[in-house]
């Protein structure tokens, strides 16, 4: 692993300040011990690393949620985004039913690359009696914080394929990343949700000590969960045997969805182009050590999702590259 590879696992030490003459980006993720927080990190690493006079300075912990409203507000340069969260803030619904200028402000948040947000494991412990996501009734759950993208996603995945309803039919407890991971491990929780590129550091920490099953509906076959799926989610497996102390003795189907790097529409073009040809001409320096990086391709980060555009800058890259055509 690389030692940039390794800074932004072990916590997404915030950047060097800027020297003379650079522009200073901030980029705000969410939890540093999240997948997709590293993702970004490893990103802005790569980036600094390979073009002079930019310095994406990293930010963890908080909501993606609000990072892509403070992006559109212009308080941030980068954020989290997601297809399905990005079209409730251009109707400010939902999260954003609160917030008057959701719906102008993401006229200011545009796309740099899509990635994949990763499998949604749902796990328990390998001794439990819940065997299958219909055994749940009456269970205590972490699905992710209240009114984030990954709490109603893992919500609506576990009623479309059980009818299963958070707050009538078993408890979703209010707490944030890492409090909710504290309650599993202490065993004060049933099932813990987390979505991630296999492997996952809390699992890693978790099966050190203790044996892990991840579940999975008894069918995902109905309308309610293409219904679910959208063109924005997609169903995944995860494999048995990736953690140690997995009983799994086959895959589990789960739900993944994707998730991306979004920025200010009103950033310069120039920079911003200079900025995605810099990571995707050094991405090799992401190491077969990070075995999430290889999810991460050039055709899956221009996918049509949604109804976010790409950056004027990144789209001129990526036309001379051929991934799009203009």
């Amino acid at each position: 692993m690389t030692k940039h590879l390794a800074t932004a696992a072990i916590g997404l030490v915030l950047l060097a300040g800027p020297a003379a003459a650079q522009d200073t980006l901030r980029m705000a993720t969410i939890a540093p011990s999240l997948g997709q927080a590293i993702t970004m990190a490893t990103f802005a690493n790569i980036v600094n690393d390979n073009l002079d006079g930019v310095e994406i300075e990293v930010n963890p912990g908080g909501a993606a949620t609000l990072h892509m409203l403070e992006v559109g507000r212009g308080n941030l340069e980068m954020s989290m985004v997601s297809p399905t969260i990005y079209r409730l803030m251009q109707r400010g619904v939902a999260m954003y039913q609160n917030e008057a200028d959701a719906a102008e402000m993401s006229e200011n948040v545009r796309l740099l690359m899509w990635f994949p947000y990763g499998a949604y494991h749902y796990a328990v412990r390998g001794d439990s009696d819940i065997l299958l996501l219909d055994d749940i009734e009456g269970a205590t759950v972490f699905l992710g914080p209240q009114g984030g993208g990954a709490f109603n996603t893992a919500r609506a995945w576990i009623e479309a394929t059980t009818g299963l309803v958070a707050g009538e039919d078993y408890e979703a407890i209010s707490a944030n990343w890492q409090t909710g991971f504290q309650a599993f491990l202490d065993g004060s929780i049933d099932m813990y949700v987390n979505g991630c590129l296999d492997p996952c550091q809390q699992f890693i920490q978790f099966t050190e000590t203790e044996t892990v099953r991840f579940i999975g509906p008894e069918t995902h076959e109905s309308d309610s969960v293409t219904a679910f799926l959208g063109n924005e989610r997609f169903l995944t497996e995860i494999p048995a045997g990736v953690y140690a102390n997995q009983v799994n003795d086959g895959p589990v189907t789960a739900n993944d969805t994707w998730v991306g790097i979004g920025v200010r529409a009103d950033l310069d073009e120039e920079m911003i182009y200079q900025i995605t040809r810099a990571f995707w001409e050094n991405i090799d320096q992401v190491t077969t050590e990070a075995p999430w990086a290889e999810a991460i391709t050039i055709e899956t980060a221009v996918l049509p999702l949604g109804e976010m555009q790409l950056h004027p800058g990144a789209a001129r890259y990526y036309s001379e590259v051929g991934a799009i055509s203009q």
